[in-house]
């Protein structure tokens, strides 16, 4: 791995190359998240797969990404963030292929929540780009970083339109072993941020410590600990909103208003393509205004809107519908990275993003099923009342996080932390 220090010039122009390969990783991540949802169908049909079953495997996913995403941003503390990313994508592309090759609910389970925990990992590509771009520039940068998701969802829906109908969805799992190369150029052309090779050099003069027990320092620091807990319950929100909508959309678009599947993508290809406007609007705003404003109003906004589209949809106004939803769904989304990346220092930021976003993850696990199971009693739709009011939650739970507590471009690691008697964490002169 290219990990030496690089001239000035040569740091300053980085990030434009760590932008680039954060982005294809990205777009491999939503393309993955996306797969799932568009061959559900098929697979319920091949396996006699029921409602609740058919969501047992959208939660064993969350469930594996959560873990994944715990250990990876844990790990991406002591071992850098570069080294986990690259073995995190090869996990989930590797494990992508093999599903292809499963013949049973319980095969096609244990390959994808394997695999899935490679996907949980995702989450700090985001981290290693804010670590490397300016301030100024950050939300904006960062919302178009995400539209690499929106862009991964277009691509594996153009694909599934050509591979599903002639070749089947088997195909589509076989394809996903190609991100594979991405990894390796991200092995061979990112170094580590300079501001985390600061901060371990700092730490451990001698030597790397793996075994560094971050979530200590987590919960020790007052400021911290409440960052944490409070992007916790922000995530566990968002992301049952998310998941338990990108799972079942495709389904309720075929199932439950009855549109042909050719048509039901060009839908489900506008959304994104909106989304992905959003999510760039969401970084421009975020820069000019506030984090923080920028996701609540976001939020907010799809919660009201979904219930727009269950109770008021009909075959002239849905497509209208989903491009307004759309826009509103990609906000959030725009401002998370920049917004929960700054919200907390150097040392910890790893562990405190990989683990508050996937406790989310790990608790989100069960909108799919329950998803699932208000589906077999009530409708796919009335689930959708549901996932409103989580995006909602998240929306409020976020006006109590500040915007801009930390500069991810800054070595805090220069000014030692020692632990105060309050609990806190206070800044010591460097020697």
């Amino acid at each position: 791995m290219a990990s030496g220090n690089a001239g000035t010039s040569g740091n300053a122009h980085r990030w434009l190359i760590v932008f680039a390969l954060g982005y294809l990783a990205l777009l491999v991540d939503g393309a993955d998240v996306m797969m799932y949802g568009l061959t559900l169908t098929r697979i319920k049909h091949e396996f006699g797969l029921s409602n609740v079953e058919a969501g047992a495997l959208g939660s064993l996913t969350l469930l594996g990404m959560a873990i994944g995403g715990i250990l990876g941003g844990w790990a991406s503390d002591s071992l850098g963030r570069v080294r986990v990313v690259v073995w995190a994508m090869v996990l989930f592309s590797v494990g992508a292929g093999l599903l292809g090759f499963t013949h049973s609910f319980v095969e096609f389970a244990v390959v994808r929540f394997i695999s899935a925990m490679g996907i949980g990992c995702m989450v700090l590509v985001t981290t290693l780009v804010a670590e490397y771009v300016p301030m100024a520039r950050r939300s904006l940068i960062l919302g178009v970083l995400q539209t690499a998701i929106s862009a991964g969802y277009i691509t594996v829906i153009a694909l599934s339109n050509w591979i599903l109908p002639h070749y089947g969805w088997r195909m589509l799992f076989y394809v996903a072993v190609a991100p594979v190369f991405i990894a390796l150029a991200i092995h061979f052309f990112v170094p580590e941020p300079p501001t985390w090779r600061v901060s371990e050099a700092t730490r451990h003069p001698s030597g790397r410590r793996w075994h560094d027990n971050r979530y200590a320092l987590i919960f020790a620091n007052r400021e911290a600990r409440r960052m944490f807990i409070l992007w916790s319950l922000a995530s566990v929100f968002a992301l049952s909103g998310f998941y338990g909508l990108n799972n079942w959309l495709p389904t309720y678009l075929e199932s439950e208003l009855h549109i042909k599947f050719s048509s039901m993508t060009g839908y489900m290809t506008a959304t994104w393509v909106v989304a992905f406007i959003g999510k760039i609007v969401a970084g421009w705003l975020g820069d000019r205004w506030s984090r923080r404003g920028v996701y609540a109003l976001g939020c907010v906004g799809a919660a009201i809107f979904l219930p727009v589209i269950v109770l008021f949809h009909s075959r002239e106004n849905i497509a209208w519908l989903m491009l307004v939803f759309g826009f509103l769904y990609g906000v959030p989304l725009g401002t998370i990275g920049t917004f929960m990346s700054e919200s907390f220092e150097t040392r910890i930021r790893g562990t405190a993003v990989g683990g508050s976003y996937n406790v989310g993850r790990f608790c989100s696990g069960a909108a799919p099923v329950v998803i699932g199971f208000i589906a077999t009693q009530f409708s796919i739709g009335m689930g959708f009342l549901v996932v409103g009011a989580v995006f909602f939650l998240s929306g409020m739970t976020v006006l109590f996080i500040p915007d801009r507590l930390h500069d991810t471009n800054v070595n805090e690691a220069e000014a030692p932390i020692a632990e105060a008697s309050d609990g806190a964490l206070t800044r010591t002169p460097a020697a």
